[in-house]
């Protein structure tokens, strides 16, 4: 499946002028290593499974071996963690995010919902770099286990499956990613900005975490509403890049994900009992996601 295969109409409108655009991100496609990474997503896009189950292994293993030993504190190194994807997100954020307002603006709803010219170019780079990123996002575990903190479901099923989702939607350049990415960078952003301060001892009002989590379910809202939306258009016969397969997956998993994260917020704010860990300063990165 050649990369720049698939039909794009709306490639020949884009302007390139609207943005600064960097060497690695106009020869990306040229860099053999970039090259060689993009092209084995898009041909072995099944392995994200195999690194899914080694992923839930290697958190039973942690834990057993943590399970006798003496916690670590790696305060330093988590806020290092953070502030480097929080850095990554909002770099990303400020290269996808132009282009996305800029589809809705000349061509409407539909076509930044079906088109997926978000596949090549600037945004096409940073639409690979997002989808790859969720593979050593999964370093955000070993803080947990190593920190021998609470590891909740939430935290660890979002990491495993949204791995899967990306790499699954990446090869076949589903159309739904333009919004997808440009809002997971958005609220990553926020979100590891403020767990870097955390980590750095910084205290913040409690309304602050509840916004961090209200934007989190806010992404699962609307995630939820654009693959309803594709469906809409799909039904009617409109032309919509993404499979029905793609649509019905991610549906589940937004679906999945608003009802935990939904769940989380409750216990955490609203109905906090002795069982919830917002009392605990740290516990904010059982929550990483």
């Amino acid at each position: 499946n050649d990369f720049k295969s698939t039909a794009h109409d709306l490639s020949s409108d884009k302007n390139l002028s609207l943005y600064y655009v960097f060497d690695f991100e106009r020869y990306s496609d040229k860099i053999g290593t970039l090259n060689d990474l993009r092209t084995f997503m898009i041909q072995r896009w099944h392995n994200s499974f195999f690194y899914a189950i080694a992923y839930l292994l290697l958190i039973y293993a942690g834990q057993m071996y943590m399970k006798n030993k003496p916690r670590f504190e790696l305060r330093l190194w988590l806020a290092a963690w953070s502030g480097l994807l929080a850095i990554f997100s909002i770099f990303g954020a400020l290269r996808v995010l132009p282009e996305l307002i800029y589809v809705i603006y000349r061509h409407g709803i539909k076509d930044s919902i079906c088109n997926n010219s978000n596949a090549f170019g600037v945004v096409g780079f940073w639409t690979w770099a997002f989808c790859f990123s969720k593979l050593p996002e999964l370093i955000d575990t070993v803080f947990i286990v190593l920190r021998k903190q609470p590891l909740i479901f939430l935290h660890w099923y979002h990491h495993a499956s949204v791995l899967v989702y990306c790499w699954f939607s990446y090869q076949d350049y589903s159309s739904t990613g333009r919004w997808f990415c440009g809002l997971n960078y958005v609220v990553h952003g926020v979100m590891y900005t403020y767990y870097a301060f955390r980590a750095l001892k910084f205290r913040f009002p409690r309304w602050i975490s509840m916004i961090v989590t209200l934007l989190q379910l806010s992404q699962m809202v609307i995630g939820c509403w654009i693959n309803l939306k594709a469906w809409q258009y799909k039904q009617n016969g409109e032309t919509c890049q993404v499979t029905d397969e793609n649509l019905k997956v991610s549906l589940v998993m937004y679906g999945t994900y608003f009802i935990l994260f939904a769940h989380f917020f409750l216990g955490s704010y609203i109905f906090k009992s002795s069982k919830t860990y917002v009392i605990d300063e740290l516990r904010y990165y059982t929550v990483i996601c």
